[in-house]
């Protein structure tokens, strides 16, 4: 058989409150954390994901970040222009012309793929985060808006201290100093040797005895 469940301890009426009370009273005495936002404005980690600026010159409109978007909320119009030949009897080349870049943040879920896979450096996170509007057709953002939102993004971080130095960066540091101790040695005044300064004497003549001449 089932053993009996133990039975319950009878509750002092008004405990509940009273728990209720004290922690009302522990709050009262704590100082406030409240944000006085927007008077205040907050501080934000560095990191923070909070618009895409565009910078429009390194786009090449190669769709990359259009077509790997999860939400497909990247639009983005171009067209062909002909660019003439740089020297004579060249060919002519053709390049695409950003047209349109808008971005409907009513759809975008902040995932930051279109930004790790933009090889040309034109999409960065931006903290900023004021830009609500009464009406969801008008979050879709075009270039012109994206691109005000460029000189908010901040700058990168600094490297570690502890990490090492790049490779590249060290031979080119390397080779520098060479270059500059040998141009210093090829500066540097030829000093003349002592011994070539040292006044010649006369080559003696023949000594006389002490007595003089006989």
């Amino acid at each position: 058989m089932a053993e009996p469940l133990p039975s319950t301890r009878s509750r002092i009426p008004g405990s509940g409150l009273a728990k209720g009370l004290a922690v009302t009273l522990r709050t009262m005495t704590r100082k406030t954390v409240t944000e006085q936002y927007p008077d205040v404005q907050p501080d934000l980690p560095p990191r923070t994901r909070g618009v895409i600026g565009l910078f429009e010159e390194n786009c090449t409109v190669c769709m990359l970040c259009a077509r790997e978007c999860p939400d497909w909320c990247i639009y983005i119009d171009s067209h062909k222009e002909t660019v003439p030949a740089a020297t004579p009897g060249g060919r002519e080349r053709s390049r695409n012309v950003l047209d349109r870049f808008a971005i409907d943040f009513s759809l975008c879920m902040y995932c930051g793929i279109c930004i790790e896979v933009c090889p040309f450096d034109a999409l960065f996170w931006s903290p900023e985060f004021e830009y609500a509007e009464t009406d969801i057709h008008e979050l879709t953002h075009e270039r012109d808006k994206l691109r005000e939102w460029m000189w908010t993004v901040p700058a990168p971080p600094a490297l570690d201290p502890g990490a090492e130095e790049p490779k590249e960066i060290a031979a080119a540091r390397k080779t520098a100093e060479k270059l500059a101790a040998a141009s210093a040695a090829s500066a540097e005044p030829v000093e003349p040797s002592p011994e070539r300064n040292q006044p010649t004497e006369p080559p003696a003549g023949p000594t006389e005895p002490e007595g003089g001449a006989s």
